[in-house]
Parts: C-alpha cells; structure tokens; sequence
C-alpha cells in the first residue's frame, strides 16, 4: 500500500502556486518590419494551414505593466512549467528542464574538477535526526513535510520528507569517518526536496524542487573555510560566465545564516524588477553537525577531534532568475551558453518548386552548425507561417534566428537575427552560406549576445544600487524599489527593526568592501563592512 503523507496542523496547505492559471501559450503577431525585412531577403512564407488562429495570438502582459504576471506568462508560453495536481507544485516541461540540464552539466564538471564526487542520499529522514541540531530543526520546522503512515500502519517514528540532507548525511559520514586519513570526504548529489512554503511562486519558490547539495568534512576549520569559499567562487563564475547574472557574492548577517551553520557565503541576484534573488549559497557548518552526530576522526597524533563541515547548494530557482533578468515583453531571452537551442533555422518558401531547394539549403546550413558544435534546430513545419515561428522562438529566448528563402539560396547567404536586438538593428542580410564564413560569424554574434546580455544586467544593476549614510536614506533607497548599500555595525535587533518596517534585509556583506573608514548609518558607530539592504524573493 502507498505511504500517505500527513501534514501536522501547523503546516497548512500553502497558496496555489499561481495567481491564476498558465494561460494559453500565446504568441504576439509579427510585427510589420519583420514581413518587410522577410521580403527583402527573398523570403516568402510558404502556403501552410492554419490551425491555431494564423499569427495573432494574444500576447503575454507588458513587463513594465505587472511585473509578475508577465513573468508567469512567459513561463507558460515559453512552455517552460504547469501546474502540478498538488497546490504549489509545478511540473518542469521539457524546454525548462533543458535549461536546468544546461546548468548541470556545466556545475557538474567544476564539481568534480574541485575533487567531489555524487552520490544519493535518501529523500525520507527519521524526525529524531532533525531534532539533533537545535538551531537547524528551529529553523526548518515551520516549512517540514512529515510521513506519519507507512504501509496502512502509523510509524513508529514519523519521517521528515527531506528539507535538506545535512542531517543524514551525517548520520552516514559518522560511519564512513574514523581517520584522518578518511579527510577530506567530498560529496554532490543532485536531488529533490520539498519545504512547505506558505507563498510559492514558480521555480522561484516552490514545495518541491530541484537542486544539487554539496557535503564535505576537513580535519580543520581552515580546510572546511577555503571550501566554502570555494564554492561560492564557482557559483559565481557560473553566474557571470554562463548565465550572464552579475551577482554579488558576500556573507549573510548572523540573523539570515543558515540554520545550524557558524557562516552563510551568498550569491545576490537583482531581477528585472529590482528585488534580490538568492541565487546560491554556501555554509561553514563548523562542528555544530559533527558534535550533535558524534562524527569523528582521530588526527596524526592519536588524538579523537570532531570533523568540520561545509554545505552548498544551488537550485531550479536560479532557472527563474535567468527568466526574470534577462526577458522582456517578447518572452525569455537566453544567454547563449546555457541556451538549450542557440540558433533556431526557418526555411520560407512561396512556390512548391521552391521547397525543395531551401530545404536542401536549410539541411545544409544545419549540418555545418552542428559540426562547429553549435546547438541547432530547424522548424520546418508547414502548419506554421514563419512570422509565427518567429515570434514562437523570440518567446523561447533562443539567440539567433537564421531565415532561409528562395533568393537567399540563389545569393548561397542567409538572413540572421539577434534575439537581443530587436527588429530591423539586430537583422543581417547576405551571411555567406560558405562554412567557415558562417560558422566565424554565428559563434561571432553568440558571444556577442553573452556579453550585451552580461553588460545590460551590470548597467541595470549597478544604477539602481543607492549608497546611503542615514536610516532615512535607506527607508527613501528602499521605498524607491531600490538597494541600498551602507555601512553597518549595529545589532540583530536593529536589522529585524529595519525588517519590519521597510521589508528589507541584509542580503549580504559584499566580498569587495570600500576602503577607509566607515560610520554605522544606524547607530554613528564605528562600522568594518558596509551591506546591502533590498526587498527578497
């Protein structure tokens, strides 16, 4: 019999994952210097039927009109997620999850270049093991999804479905550590885990979703430092190599570390419309795992000492920040190294004696990108005019566009098109066919997408961060939208005030810190670090 999942009273069903439901993927119509520009190239749309309601479709919500529905518009009709039957679920389609392949694939091969290797751990966790860390099982137990029935029977122990794994992980290390020489123990997996939030919104926060959470114990507190901060360093690269976000890595405040860690390294997201997205973060867990499990080790002196431990982690969630940085008011826009399709190929034709010439052309054309390593699709569906698949793929953020027609297999050249640039500005006409020409030029204009992408984000960022030196001009930062950064030495107490009365946090004390001396803007004190205070998802 199925185990069946008991929810204590506390844990009340949370709000549905969407305002609303996904609407229809509906794409906005071409717009006129597109057909214009069609026509210059010789391209011509081929006599296909129709069955969704020609090219007018609808349109997603104006990103500057609400910012929110137009996010879980593109989502719905760049088919990215749906609803999942179970309230704050969502089910990942095919086009979202390559996009999360994308990020696998990279982080797995820096994983394993920094000595980790995966493994699985699994998903159901005696509540006891919670228990064993007071700050971790305090922090957690408001979001715990709890199995009470297993087999038609009640438990003898109720089963955490799993939050996080630092707790059986260290149940299995406390039987796999017994020397030094067992040090340092370095583990990945990638996993799922389900926390029941109260407020979801897709991939950004959801009950269930996916992720990679890294385990690794040291023989010192040194050792287990240098890899916290190590990892932090590789999602950063991630971060501003691949998916071309300019986060800002620092340390959490005391009140917004990791439950049951002595220090919380982050990577800080702004979105499209200004809050902070925690994008990934890193733990110096110190010995608070290792003396509640017993995990220990006897050092090169025959003398028995606790490990020390780290933790990291990034999640789906850094699919939802790639939407909400870089898309506009026609869908995704995707940053061409973790692009699942980087150029997408629409043949035109008019004639039916013409077919078979672009389609040859369009064959061609593929097997050379494909060659160079490029990740190509052709679209040559004949139920589809290509103003639709224009639009259809413009939704869908693939970065380039190459259009095929008669007079361009006649010219042996093709139309191309930047997703970052709209209209007439990002369209070129003549691309010699010829294979290294073409081949130069579209690896040419992907790293060129990569970096406007990356540079737009560091402009948009970077105007709307406000120095302040006053809690007055924080309150004004803040109730702008915006971020401010200053300098900070006061309490707890006085960041939970600020918490309370602008909605605002500490996102992070930023790696690279001013020089000279600084004064509290809170309390007048003497103050090491500045920080940054914004509104969060």
């Amino acid at each position: 019999m199925a185990s069946l999942l008991r929810l204590p009273s506390l844990l009340s069903p949370s709000k549905p994952l969407l305002r609303r439901r996904f609407p229809t993927a509906r794409l906005a119509a071409p717009a006129a210097s597109r057909g214009q520009a069609s026509a210059a190239a010789g391209a011509a749309a081929p006599a296909a039927t129709e069955t969704r309601g020609g090219d007018r479709e609808g349109q997603v919500t104006p990103r500057s009109a609400d910012f929110n529905a137009w996010y879980t518009d593109v989502i719905a009709a760049a088919e990215l997620a749906d609803y999942g039957p179970v309230r704050g679920t969502m089910v990942i389609r095919p086009y979202g999850y390559a996009i999360w392949e994308a990020i696998q694939d990279y982080l797995n091969v820096k994983f394993k270049e920094t000595g980790h290797s995966n493994m699985y751990f699994p998903q159901f966790i005696p509540y006891s093991f919670i228990e064993k860390e007071a700050s971790h099982v305090e922090g957690f137990s408001p979001e715990l999804a709890l199995v009470t029935i297993g087999g038609g029977k009640e438990l003898e122990e109720k089963l955490v479905v799993r939050p996080t794994s630092e707790t059986i992980v260290n149940h299995m290390f406390t039987k796999w550590i017994q020397s030094y020489r067992d040090l340092p123990l370095m583990i990945n997996q990638w996993a799922n885990v389900t926390r029941w939030e109260m407020r979801t919104k897709p991939f950004i926060r959801t009950l269930e979703f996916l992720w990679q959470e890294g385990h690794t114990a040291h023989a010192t507190l040194e050792e287990a430092e240098k890899e916290a901060m190590q990892m932090i360093d590789v999602y950063t690269k991630f971060a501003f190599e691949q998916a071309a976000i300019p986060v800002i890595p620092g340390r959490k405040s005391r009140v917004e570390t990791f439950a049951g860690a002595n220090r919380t390294y982050t990577i800080e997201a702004m979105m499209g419309d200004k809050k902070a997205l925690q994008a990934g973060t890193s733990h110096n867990l110190g010995q608070n795992f290792s003396r509640a499990f017993g995990t220990q080790f006897m050092d090169e002196n025959g003398q028995i000492e606790h490990v020390w431990q780290t933790s990291w982690a990034i999640s789906t969630r850094f699919v939802g920040g790639i939407i909400m940085t870089h898309g506009d008011d026609a869908g995704l826009m995707l940053p061409p190294r973790i692009a699942p399709i980087q150029v997408i190929i629409v043949p035109i034709w008019k004639k039916g004696d013409e077919k078979s010439a672009v389609l040859e052309a369009v064959d061609s054309v593929q097997k050379i990108l494909k060659e160079a390593g490029i990740r190509v699709k052709v679209d040559d569906s004949e139920l589809r005019t290509p103003g639709w698949k224009f639009n259809h793929y413009e939704m869908k953020g693939v970065p380039v566009r190459i259009e095929i027609g008669p007079r361009d297999v006649t010219n042996k050249s093709v139309v191309v098109s930047r997703r970052d640039v709209p209209g007439k500005q990002g369209k070129e006409f003549g691309v010699s066919m010829e294979p290294s020409v073409l081949v130069n030029h579209i690896k040419g204009r992907l790293e060129d997408i990569q970096a406007s992408l990356l540079q737009k984000a560091i402009t948009f960022r970077d105007s709307n961060i406000i120095d302040v030196s006053s809690y007055g001009e924080l309150k004004e930062a803040i109730a702008e939208g915006k971020w401010a950064r200053g300098p900070w030495s006061a309490s707890d107490a006085d960041e939970l005030k600020v918490k309370e009365e602008t909605s605002a946090t500490i996102r992070c004390y930023p790696f690279e810190q001013p020089e000279g001396t600084k004064k509290c803007f809170m309390t007048g004190n003497p103050a090491e670090e500045v920080a940054i205070f914004a509104k969060s998802y």
